[in-house]
């Protein structure tokens, strides 16, 4: 038996000694296919700097380069060392492998293939705010596996792509200009008519408001102690803006109001009780 093992010892010994070369070829080859991309990525990126592409479109065009040199590489090292394997051979293995690999990795290649898909289509741009199963934010980086939204606190958010691809994603930015709406109670003996050409010239004498696009104030319903007056208006699509909007129209309309003598009630409570219920001390009870 120790002299069985010491010759299959030895001959693999032997054939790794006669495999050296290759294997010493082989990696100049791989070393020289990781300065070909750093090379080609170079070249890549400044080759799409000159034209109009978008950052996540660019990115997937300097990121497939460098897959297709390293891929070019490793089946170049994979001949020098297996000399018997040749590119079809090699393909049809890949081919095979890729199958098994691909039901193991499923979720993996799902993502990659989505953040593919996700940087070739035209919407969703980095630096787009948007909203997806209750994520909010702006997209920060778009990579082939997972695509990072920072929310309007600060806080970072990894998003797997293909919860990004199979699920409908509000772009709030998609436009420069995005409409707002704010509701508005007034008290049931005001002059409706009155109420509306004051909120109306209220909110037109703000400044940032997308005038041209519109001015809706319309009276909305019958509300338990008000009518209430549902204005709406175009502003920046950001969320700040949203807010600096809404706050402006909030105040300059509360300002008119009050101006005009129109009520913004409260809530009035009426309670009704099943007996009488007395006012005053009967007599005898005042201790």
């Amino acid at each position: 038996m120790a002299e069985i093992l010491a010759g299959k010892l030895n001959s693999m010994f032997v054939e790794f000694v006669r495999a050296l070369p290759a294997l010493g070829l082989a990696l100049i080859v791989i070393v020289a296919t990781a300065i070909l991309v750093k090379i080609a990525e170079n070249v890549a990126e400044r080759i799409t700097s000159r034209t109009n592409f978008r950052p996540s479109l660019a990115n997937l065009i300097v990121t497939l380069v460098k897959i297709a040199v390293w891929v070019l590489g490793i089946l170049i090292a994979a001949i020098v060392v297996f000399p018997d394997v040749t590119p079809a051979s090699l393909f049809a293995g890949l081919g095979i492998g890729a199958v098994a690999i691909g039901f193991a990795f499923q979720d993996i290649f799902e993502n990659f293939l989505a953040g593919m898909l996700l940087m070739a289509r035209d919407k969703m741009r980095m630096g787009d705010v948007i909203e997806c199963e209750g994520i909010v934010g702006r997209v920060e980086r778009i990579t082939l596996r997972e695509t990072h939204v920072r929310s309007l606190s600060r806080e970072l958010t990894v998003v797997p792509n293909s919860v990004l691809f199979k699920n409908p994603v509000e772009i709030l930015t998609d436009d420069k200009l995005r409409r707002h709406e704010v509701v508005i109670g007034v008290s049931y003996d005001t002059d409706l008519d009155h109420a509306a050409e004051v909120i109306e010239r209220a909110v037109k004498s703000i400044d940032g408001i997308a005038h041209e696009e519109g001015l809706d104030v319309f009276a909305r319903e019958f509300n338990s102690s008000s009518i209430d007056f549902l204005v709406r208006w175009f502003a920046g699509s950001t969320p700040r803006k949203g807010w600096e909007t809404t706050d402006q129209v909030v105040r300059t309309v509360k300002r008119a109001l009050d101006d005009a003598g129109i009520e913004i009630p409260f809530p009035y409570v009426t309670h009704t009780f099943k007996e009488r219920v007395p006012l005053g001390v009967e007599p005898g009870e005042a201790n």
